[in-house]
């Protein structure tokens, strides 16, 4: 008669099927780059992890090892209570982790350098160097509340929440925000790069593959984070000239006015394309002089900076001299310097008392900051 298999044994057949159903929904996009920089990173992580598990997964068998070979019911193993150290053993122990760390010291010190994306590209894959006959594309982009506005200065157009490429072609992308600090993060075109109000970053990639993948913000921002999210669309160059006409197939402009509705916070945008854009946009955002009578931020320091000079200090203050930076007191010959009462010196007693127990020590940390020079600097209870 066969019995019934018990409960065990069948949660042990059905749990790694459901597990299995669900990591078949996982897209794993950053172990599946489909840019030239986001596979050195990936090839980076595969690197990193390889290096540590040379050191977790002996030290794994090696617990195992010894918890088997040492434990109390084996009478063969040799037991030293007087055991306290062991030159070869201290030699292994430290000189493996070391050489580890040099190993991803050394990886990251290079990875760093070449794959900074303030750098231009040197190469569109591996083995394929960069044409320096081909221009690359510049994109400008600004992170909004919750939208990522992207601008195409050459080819004069503008889309929201969309932003296509040409396969193989080297970008250069000039990043902003409008409000506060955002990342942008395409995970199979490269990595992360913050954006952020009043500065500008910049970000060189490319994209190898066609394809439709997404982009999203990776610092939290507000109520609408969750849905900053972008289509990120790898064209070949026929099919992007293509898309470049029908985005200026469209009737809606990027103007001043457009802009300004835009900028306001919403959730959830549908893409949007603009058949033309004002071509100082980006650099009014970005000098966040966008709205009418609100100087620009390079207006304002050449103003300060024509109002700070030392020829126009001493013309107007007689503070400063003409001839360069003024010398401390300390430099001046005896009959240039000044005299006057020292303001610094405690003009009377402290106002602790010595005997101990007084309560008027309680008060010492309270001293009257508007006690004038000469004054007892009595203290505030």
């Amino acid at each position: 008669m066969n019995r019934p298999a018990p409960v065990q044994s069948k949660l042990a057949r059905v749990l790694p099927l459901f597990a299995a159903s669900l990591l078949a929904g996982c897209n794993m996009v950053v172990l599946n780059p489909a840019g030239d920089v986001a596979l050195q990173q990936r090839n980076i992580i595969f690197i990193s992890t390889a290096l540590m598990l040379l050191i977790i997964i002996p030290v794994i068998v090696l617990i195992i090892l010894f918890a088997w070979r040492y434990r109390s019911g084996n009478t063969d193993a040799t037991y030293d209570p007087e055991f306290d150290h062991s030159t070869s053993l201290e030699l292994i122990i430290w000189s493996a982790p070391l050489l580890i760390i040099i190993a991803l010291g050394g990886l990251t010190w290079w990875s760093t350098h070449k794959l900074d994306p303030f750098r231009p590209l040197e190469r569109i894959s591996a083995g394929r160097p960069v044409d320096p006959a081909i221009k690359p594309l510049r994109i400008q982009v600004v992170s909004l509340d919750w939208k990522w506005l992207f601008i195409y200065p050459e080819q004069g157009i503008a889309t929201v929440n969309e932003l296509a490429l040409p396969v193989d072609r080297p970008v250069r992308f000039d990043l902003t925000s409008t409000n506060m600090m955002n990342t942008f993060y395409a995970p199979t075109l490269a990595g992360m790069i913050y954006t952020m109000p009043g500065m500008r970053s910049t970000m060189h990639a490319v994209l190898n593959k066609p394809g439709d993948y997404k982009g999203f913000s990776g610092n939290y921002s507000g109520a609408g984070f969750s849905d900053m999210k972008f289509r990120l669309r790898g064209l070949p160059n026929a099919d992007f000239d293509r898309w470049v006409a029908g985005v200026k197939g469209t009737v809606l402009p990027l103007n001043t006015a457009n802009y300004r509705l835009l900028v306001r916070p919403s959730e959830k945008v549908a893409p949007i394309h603009f058949a033309t854009v004002d071509p100082d946009l980006f650099r009014r955002i970005l000098q966040r002089c966008v709205e009418p009578g609100t100087p620009c931020m390079t207006d304002v320091m050449r103003r300060d900076q024509a109002a700070g000079s030392p020829a126009s200090i001493a013309q107007g203050h007689a503070s400063m001299p003409q001839n360069g930076k003024a010398e401390g007191a300390i430099f001046l010959a005896p009959q240039n310097k000044g005299s006057g009462p020292n303001v610094t010196k405690p003009g009377g007693p402290p106002p602790g008392q010595t005997a101990s127990g007084d309560k008027r020590n309680r008060t010492m940390s309270m001293i009257n900051p508007l006690a004038l020079p000469g004054d007892s600097g009595t203290a505030r209870g």
